[in-house]
C-alpha cells in the first residue's frame, strides 16, 4: 500500500500543485491531507488519483464538511490526521499529539507549521510532511510518502 501525504498546500485561485507533487502521487492508493487546502477543488483533483482523507486547517474557511481530526486504519496501523493548530501544547507537534490523547494511534500526521517533522514520542510516530507550495524559511518544498508492506511501514519526506 502506498500513501501520499500532504499538508499546507494553500491552493488559491489560479494556483496548482507543482508538477513534482502530481508525479509523486501517481500510483498511490490513498492520499492524506492534513489541512490548509484553501480551495476544495484541489480535493476533487486529488480524488482523480486516489481516495482522499482530509481534515480542516485554520485557513480552510471555504472548504466545507471536513473534520478537525480523523483516525483511519491503513493496513494494520491506526493513523490520526489533524492540522495541529488547535488545542493544548507549546508547539505544533505537541498540539497534534495532544489531539489524539486517549486514542490508540500508531502514527499522527499533522501540518500547520510548514516544517517537515518526523519523530517518535511515547512510541507514536509524529509526521509533518511540510508544504509543497510555501516553504516559510525551509530550504525545500516537501510532501510525505508512506508505504505499508507485510505489517511494516516506512514513511519519509520527498524534498524538492
Amino acid at each position: 500500500m502506498k500513501i501520499g501525504i500532504l499538508s499546507d498546500t494553500h491552493i488559491r485561485k489560479d494556483r496548482t500543485l507543482p508538477r513534482f507533487v502530481w508525479e509523486s502521487l501517481a500510483g498511490v492508493d490513498t492520499i492524506l491531507h492534513a489541512g490548509d487546502i484553501v480551495n476544495e477543488n484541489l480535493l476533487e483533483e486529488l480524488a482523480l488519483i486516489a481516495p482522499v482523507i482530509a481534515v480542516t486547517g485554520n485557513c480552510d474557511w471555504w472548504v466545507k464538511d471536513l473534520p478537525e481530526k480523523i483516525i483511519v486504519n491503513l493496513g494494520p496501523f491506526r493513523v490520526g490526521v489533524t492540522h495541529g493548530y488547535a488545542g493544548k501544547g507549546n508547539n505544533t507537534p505537541e498540539r497534534a499529539y495532544n489531539t489524539f490523547e486517549g486514542d490508540k494511534v500508531d502514527i499522527i500526521v499533522f501540518g500547520h507549521s510548514h516544517i517537515p517533522h518526523k519523530s517518535f514520542y511515547e512510541s507514536i510516530l509524529l509526521f509533518n510532511p511540510g508544504s509543497p507550495t510555501e516553504r516559510r524559511g525551509q530550504p525545500n518544498f516537501s510532501l510525505g510518502m508512506m508505504t505499508i508492506e507485510e505489517g511494516y511501514f516506512d514513511i519519509r519526506h520527498l524534498f524538492f
